[in-house]
């Protein structure tokens, strides 16, 4: 069973911190310190104990002196998270729940310490330690921390951290990390009585939700995934408004209603997000989305998304389009992913890490997925794809999508039956140019036989069937990479795993046919026209 696999630095989760029933007699619990802020590890006791794993990596032991320089996995998400302090947050969160004073004694030590030891702008001060996200999230331990501790040092840090989040040429606007910031204004803002803050926090909110949230409620970070965790982020962002007497906008308010839709489209039938950009393939929202009445969906961002309906058993596919890359997004205009008989078949790579490697950047590249490429010509990076033809009904779709990132027109055009399941897909390109196309499969799934057009991949009893035309007639010449340069998939954070690419021949038109189930479809082509066990294809 797939499980969630997310970089801690990304998601929030629950504390997991028991309540004494005589611990609301000793110590008042506060909202700034309760709720769902502090990532499930370490817990305040792993903290005491001076080992602390973040990011999913082995523990890090502190020592009684904390070197805030360490980074003992060279990892960027692990020192952003470091630096947050949301652990040393679990140590108050304990105080308030336990009533033990060693928790808040040990909170106030660390946090002192960082403060000292990491002044902005300081010789021995980290660059990261004051970008924009770490900023953002360290200042819910500080406010947190301040219902306890009312010492002048931690007012002045309070203040500091509010003075740079307020400064507009380090706000993220249109991102989510701009979400986070002015959650952060707010809190502190909400916290030391300046109005001046906590207006100017909901002002950029308003303006950052309607530039990363459109109206449809697609995420325009291009990774689906993070639709959850920004829709988590202004569930606080609302509730903290409320609280603070301030009124929540209702341009907010109504976008992140309508995200729901978009992550319930976003979401194979297996429970899992399809692993679209920066998303890995093992995510699960965990939010109540309701069920959508539409089964194929058109969102403007750039997704398509079809399903047969919304059981568990439901065939699913997604294609993309739209803007040109930016922020969470990777080179997968005209990329496909198909779900079907219950299992993943065409796979995206997904999502490995933030490390600046060669093979981060590969993954994002058009090779890492299941697109058309132009041959002899160069791509052009951050290119807009058109989506020019939309055609559904409930048994079957047909869509057609060009751009010119080959420097000539490529156009896709997609065609998926459903009942008898069948995902055919046409690719050419403008002025006589021959193109190539690449399929990656499930890992699960390994070759059975390679000849005269058709690859045969499965697993167990499962079989699907590959099948390539060119002109109407079969066209042999497909090559399987299985790991080396490019048959590789990323399902969790920081994994890579071999996989196979079927790499098409190369032809001025290509037609490729997936068919679940089978080791021998009937395919027949005549005038032009294909029939697939039956199933007129219709482009």
């Amino acid at each position: 069973m797939r499980r969630l696999a997310i970089p801690l630095a990304l998601m929030l989760a629950t504390t997991g911190i028991g309540l004494p029933a005589q611990a609301a007699d000793k110590v008042k619990r506060t909202a700034q310190c309760q709720g769902d802020w502090i990532p499930g590890t370490p817990t305040a006791d792993d903290v005491m104990r001076g080992e602390i794993s973040l990011v999913g990596q082995p523990a890090h032991k502190l020592g009684k002196k904390i070197d805030w320089a360490a980074s003992p996995y060279r990892n960027r998400s692990w020192e952003f998270v470091f630096h947050s302090l949301r652990w040393v947050g679990t140590l108050v969160v304990a105080y308030e729940n336990t009533g033990e004073d060693r928790y808040l004694k040990r909170a106030e030590e660390i946090t002192r310490d960082w403060v000292a030891s990491n002044p902005q702008g300081g010789r021995g001060t980290r660059p990261y330690v004051w970008k924009d996200h770490p900023t953002s999230l360290r200042t819910q331990a500080l406010v947190c921390l301040s219902m306890h501790v009312k010492d002048g040092w931690l007012r002045g840090s309070l203040n500091d951290h509010a003075k740079l989040l307020s400064d507009p040429a380090l706000y993220k606007k249109g991102h989510n990390h701009g979400i986070d910031q002015d959650i952060a204004l707010m809190a502190i803002g909400c916290r030391l009585d300046r109005r001046d803050w906590t207006s100017l926090a909901t002002r950029r909110l308003t303006g950052t939700v309607k530039l990363d949230v459109d109206s449809q409620g697609a995420l325009m970070e291009q990774a689906p995934r993070y639709a959850v965790y920004v829709y988590g982020r202004l569930q606080v962002a609302m509730t903290n408004m409320r609280e603070c007497g301030r009124k929540v906008p209702g341009e907010i308010s109504r976008r992140a209603e309508a995200m729901k839709s978009f992550v319930a489209h976003s979401t194979e039938p297996s429970g899992y997000m399809v692993p679209i950009g920066d998303g890995s393939a093992e995510t699960e929202p965990r939010m109540e989305t309701g069920t959508p009445k539409e089964t194929v969906k058109v969102y403007n961002a750039g997704y398509v998304y079809g399903r047969t309906d919304w059981t568990k058993e439901a065939a699913y596919y997604s294609m993309r389009f739209g803007p040109g890359t930016k922020f969470h997004g990777h080179e997968d205009h005209l990329g496909l992913t198909y779900y079907a008989s219950g299992r993943d078949i065409l796979v995206d790579t997904g999502f490995h890490s933030y490390e600046k490697s060669a093979y981060r950047y590969w993954t994002m590249s058009p090779e890492a997925h299941n697109i058309p490429i132009v041959v002899g010509e160069r791509f052009r990076p951050r290119t807009a794809t058109k989506l020019s033809k939309k055609k559904y009904a409930k048994g079957r779709q047909t869509f057609h999508a060009t751009d010119r990132a080959y420097g000539v027109s490529r156009t896709r055009a997609l065609f998926v039956n459903h009942g008898e399941d069948v995902m055919a897909v046409r690719d050419t390109a403008g002025g006589g140019r021959e193109v190539r196309s690449l399929w990656r499969f499930d890992p699960s799934l390994r070759v059975i036989s390679n000849q005269g057009g058709r690859v045969v991949l499965g697993d167990g009893k499962f079989r699907v069937t590959l099948v390539q035309l060119s002109g109407c007639k079969p066209i042999g010449g497909q090559k399987v990479e299985r790991g080396g340069r490019r048959g590789w998939v990323s399902p969790t954070y920081l994994s890579k795993q071999p996989t196979n690419l079927v790499v098409s021949p190369t032809a001025k038109e290509l037609v490729t046919v997936i068919v679940p189930e089978t080791d021998s479809p009937e395919v027949s082509c005549s005038g032009g026209k294909i029939k697939v066990n039956g199933v007129s294809v219709a482009f």
